[in-house]
């Protein structure tokens, strides 16, 4: 009796051990790895359990990882529908379409959880448009002939279907021209907004965001403009300078957004790194400013270390990345790889980011469809118009080594040491609203070892030169 006692205890102890060891025992505790290769052998590939130890001394390159050091919440990561990326993937036979959204989207896919939205037409769109066009001389300043029939061709269509694979989708929204009869040039191309427009264009901006929750889209950032500094001379566009868009913010769609029900985020600049200034000069005037709830970044042209410099200015805005694009200027795989993990990911996720967007999330063989504008740019997937193949494209990859692993209202935490000086292991880490930490690197150097160091435990992982890689963890204290 005594025996067959003592062998149900210690069969009793045993269990409780197992069950220790598979919710995150330090004895049994292993750390999960995916690797995208530069020369694209390997592509968001598992790696082996690495086990996680106590933390002892180690030589060579060490990653330091301090949970408790928490800094901006996430809202996510993704790419722009665009009409182009609307229309191929609507096109796509039922059951294929269904697998790309759920590819794209869903929680065992990317993930992907924030999608830019022209409003009206981009140069990637069949046509050039605006939600609100007239004829030639004639003006709409009540907007009676306001209409979403080109959004509800493809592009609302295909958002639905989107935020049915991720209920959590938070879509950011963007126009490249006002209305043309609301410009001095009378047209989508090239001009400004006139003054008196600036009233008419407020509320332009508000049937729209009323227009897209009504079709269970609710819009949650906004931008006044598409790169402000640059009018194209084939494709919408519009000159808005900052003293021009603070005038408009603090005298027309500031005032109204405060009194929508939901609170809409507005994002200054959406343009490049070359022109801080700009954001700077709209951050200035404190009546505008009031309004504008942080700064967009897009990466054509000057330095992503500007965007750390405008936010210790102004540390209460938001920062967003907002758009890349790949393109066939850039073939290289590997070389896209990593600078766009650097310049995309982790450069804007430690300047502050709260989430990176890049450009079309998907184009057909032929770069397209586009009126206008780049003829030679990659989305995110490639869908043949004449097969239906789908091709994933590096793109893709940059994507999903963070957006896979990193949820909405995770937090980015503190990530020091390990390059040595020279910079050349870039990283940035996160904790997810679960507690997993979640580690994304890159080797820009020769293969090396690397120690990470979380508090009293560590890892260490092994990174082929060019190498980026995701590693996921549990033990971290719980957001909630």
């Amino acid at each position: 009796m005594i025996d067959a006692l003592a062998r149900a205890l210690t069969a009793l102890l045993l269990l409780t051990l197992a069950g220790c060891a598979t919710t995150g025992a330090p004895r049994s505790a292993a750390v999960s790895g995916w690797a995208s290769s530069a020369d694209g052998t390997r592509k968001l590939a598992p790696l082996s359990p690495i086990p996680l130890v106590a933390a002892s001394p180690a030589s060579g390159t060490v990653v330091t990882v301090d949970p408790a050091r928490r800094q901006q919440a996430m809202v996510g990561f993704g790419a722009a529908m665009t009409d182009a990326s609307a229309m191929l993937i609507q096109g796509l036979p039922a059951a294929q379409r269904q697998a790309l959204l759920a590819d794209l989207f869903g929680r065992e896919g990317l993930g992907i959880a924030f999608v830019r939205v022209p409003i009206g037409a981009s140069d990637f769109s069949a046509e050039h448009y605006s939600l609100d066009d007239m004829p030639t001389g004639q003006a709409d300043p009540d907007l009676r002939h306001f209409t979403m029939a080109q959004p509800l061709r493809h592009q609302i269509p295909m958002l639905r279907a989107a935020r049915a694979a991720n209920p959590d989708l938070v879509l950011m929204a963007s126009p490249w021209s006002a209305p043309g009869w609301m410009k001095d040039s009378g047209s989508l191309i090239k001009g400004r907004l006139k003054p008196e427009s600036y009233d008419a264009f407020a509320r332009y901006f508000d049937r729209y965001l009323d227009a897209m929750a009504a079709q269970g889209l609710p819009i949650r950032y906004l931008t006044v403009q598409n790169e402000p500094h640059f009018e194209p001379a084939d494709y919408p566009g519009m000159r808005f300078d900052p003293e021009e868009r603070a005038r408009f913010l603090k005298q027309a769609l500031g005032p109204l957004l405060t009194r929508r029900r939901q609170p809409v985020g507005v994002l200054d600049w959406d343009h490049n790194w070359d022109r801080p200034q700009d954001p700077l000069a709209v951050l200035a005037d404190q009546d505008a400013a009031r309004y504008v709830s942080g700064v967009a970044w897009h990466c054509y042209a000057g330095d992503p270390a500007v965007m750390e410099q405008v936010r210790a200015a102004h540390p209460e805005k938001d920062v967003f990345f907002t758009e890349c694009s790949g393109g066939q200027w850039s073939p290289n795989w590997g070389e896209v790889l990593g600078w766009m993990t650097d310049n995309l990911i982790i450069a804007p996720s430690r300047a502050g980011s709260r989430g990176t967007l890049l450009w079309n999330l998907a184009l057909d063989e032929n770069h397209g469809p586009h009126k206008g504008g780049c003829g030679d740019c990659r989305g995110v997937v490639t869908i043949d118009s004449r097969t239906v193949a789908i091709t994933r494209n590096v793109e893709y990859y940059v994507l999903g080594q963070v957006s896979r692993f990193v949820r909405p209202g995770a937090r980015r935490v503190a990530s020091d040491g390990g390059d040595g000086g020279d910079g050349d292991l870039r990283h940035v880490a996160f904790v997810n609203p679960d507690g997993r930490t979640v580690l994304l690197i890159h080797n820009a150097a020769a293969a090396r070892d690397v120690t990470v160091r979380d508090g009293t435990r560590q890892f260490t992982a092994s990174l082929p030169a060019g190498e980026v890689a995701t590693f996921v963890w549990a033990g971290a204290p719980s957001l909630h």
